[in-house]
Formats: structure tokens, sequence, C-alpha cells
């Protein structure tokens, strides 16, 4: 883990980490494959999890008044649940197909909702189809760092206003990937030169989290949540070619 390749892309998948943390649909997910592209992809995720940990901290504090307490709550369950099936299955889950899977069910929502007519009415936050998608959300996010294509199946639909939207994200996604430290560091995933590496990627980090929290500020509404959906179906058609290709 040196040279200028290895830097450059290490300070540009912390930047998409931190951007991501801010509020900034879908961007996050990016990381792992651009750091990827001079590391094997087990490592990296190894590599930037204290990443999305230590940034998640400045997320918490920009977004701690705009979250739903309600969604929170249920996909809390859902999602520990869902690490804990991560974890157990961790021995014989093949990457490639769930992440093929996670592609393929944030592609047909996404082409859903970018070839629906009109606005649909908002739907409740019902707590049954809540813990599955939060389940599916941790298992998904354990194997492969993918949860964003099920959490946003569930959550788009609720018709949430973007600073609760994005703040809603954060602070899961915070929780869930504290609650990933103990297994990923059981399978071995943590070792003082990643830390290293890690600690000093923190500050693109936290400075990429302030500008995403701005540029969710500025952005209008709708442009803001058409931006998810494509961010949406492009992260998913990028997700199955990497199952597929893997």
């Amino acid at each position: 883990m040196d040279g200028i390749m290895f830097w450059s892309c290490a300070v540009l998948a912390a930047s998409l980490v931190g951007m991501g943390k801010g509020g900034m649909p879908v961007v996050g997910m990016l990381g792992v494959p651009v750091l990827s592209l001079v590391i094997p992809p087990v490592t990296a995720a190894g590599l930037l999890l204290p990443v999305y940990v230590l940034s998640d901290m400045f997320g918490l504090y920009a977004y701690r008044h705009a979250f739903d307490r309600r969604v929170l709550a249920i996909l809390m369950v859902g999602v520990t649940v869902g690490v804990g099936l991560g974890w157990a299955t961790a021995s014989f889950t093949p990457e490639w197909l769930v992440t093929t899977i996670v592609g393929l069910i944030g592609a047909v929502f996404a082409l859903r909702l970018l070839t629906r007519q009109g606005a649909a009415e908002p739907r409740a936050a019902r707590v049954a189809p809540g813990l599955f998608w939060g389940a599916v959300t941790g298992l998904t996010s354990f194997v492969s760092h993918s949860g964003g294509p099920p959490f946003q199946v569930y959550v788009l639909p609720l018709g949430l206003q973007k600073m609760v939207y994005a703040g809603t994200s954060t602070i899961l996604f915070a929780y869930l990937n504290a609650i990933k430290l103990i297994p990923y560091w059981a399978l071995g995933q943590f070792t003082p030169a990643n830390l290293k590496v890690a600690a000093m990627l923190m500050p693109a980090a936290a400075l990429a989290v302030l500008a995403g929290v701005r540029v969710v500020k500025i952005v209008p509404e709708a442009l803001f949540f058409r931006i998810v959906t494509w961010a949406l179906l492009g992260i998913s058609l990028k997700l199955i070619r990497d199952g597929l290709v893997g």
C-alpha cells in the first residue's frame, strides 16, 4: 500500500465515502470500487471500514436534528439481523451472487421510478417491509458494502423530505458500520497497517462530509431525488456487472 497511484485512489475513495456521509446519494458506495483498482477488493473493504465509521461521526453531528425516528427504529432492528446473518454465513456466501441480486433489485426499482407517470402518494413506514429490507441492507452491506439499494427500495417511496432522507440514511449507516466492526475484526479484516492508512485518510473524508452536507442543502428537492434515483440505477448496473464478472 504505497506509491502515487495507491494514494491517489485512496484519497479519492475516502473523499467519496465522506461525501456519502454528508448525504450525497449513493456516492459512498463508489469508495470500495475505486480503491479496488489498486488493492484487492476484500482488503479495500477492510481498509475503508474505519474511514466509514470515523466519518460517520461528522455526518451524525451534521444531521443530528434531521431524521425519521420511526423509520430508523424499524430499520435498525432489520440491519442488526442482517449483519448477524452475514457474519454467520460469511464462510460460504458467494459475494458475486449477493452483489448481482442487489444490483438487479436496485435496477428494477430505479427503472420503475424513472418510468412512472406522475407523482406517487407517499407510503407509510410499515414494520414488516422495513424489517425485511433492513435485513437485506444489513446482509448486503456486510458482504459487499452494497446496502444502499435495498435501503432505498424501502425509504424512497415514503416521501421523506430531502434533509430527513439524508439524515436518516446517515444515521442508519453509522449504526450499521459500528455493529460491523466486531465481526470484521473477528474475521481478520483489520491490521495495524490498514488502521494507519485509514487514520491518514480521515482529513480528506472529514472535509468531504462537510462538502456533501453543503451540496444537499442547496440542491432543489425534486432534483435531489432525481439524482438519487439515477445514482441508484447506475450503481445497480455496476453491481450486476461486478457480480457477473466476479
